[in-house]
């Protein structure tokens, strides 16, 4: 009967050993700074956006949307990140900027988390759908 016990010990033990570690997606993102908008929900930039964001590290967020400049706060706690964006100026743009405008508007109020992969900032809603691809200025 010892032998019994031993040997489900053991397999306890290795199977233990066995089980992934959590992933890290609580690590915190240094987000201080300017940050150019590459992808908009799932669609590239146009060449010649000026879209980018701008996180002040007293939680003043800024930026211009892709036609507009806008203003507003922001909030993080580890890899949870909230954008409000406050207000914005009201000029009118070419047609693909104006359509860029509406999405990055959309996306931003959707933030939920922040990564980074591969360089990149990747800002996601509550499902982990990724909502806006960001580059460091």
């Amino acid at each position: 009967m010892n032998k019994k016990f031993f040997f489900a010990g053991i397999l306890a033990l290795g199977l233990t050993g066995c089980q992934s570690s959590p992933a890290q997606h609580d690590q915190q993102v240094n987000l201080i700074g300017d940050w150019k908008l590459e992808v908009i929900m799932g669609q590239p930039t146009v060449d010649y956006s000026p879209a980018q964001i701008n996180f002040d590290k007293d939680g003043r967020l800024s930026g211009n949307n892709s036609c507009n400049n806008f203003f507003g706060t922001f909030t993080q706690e580890g890899n949870q990140l909230t954008l409000d964006p406050a207000g914005s100026t009201m000029k009118a743009c070419v047609d693909s900027l104006m359509a860029q405008e509406q999405l990055v508007n959309q996306a931003m109020k959707l933030v939920q988390t922040a990564e980074m992969k591969g360089g990149k900032l990747e800002l996601l809603d509550e499902n982990g759908k990724l909502l806006l691809t960001l580059t460091k200025l």
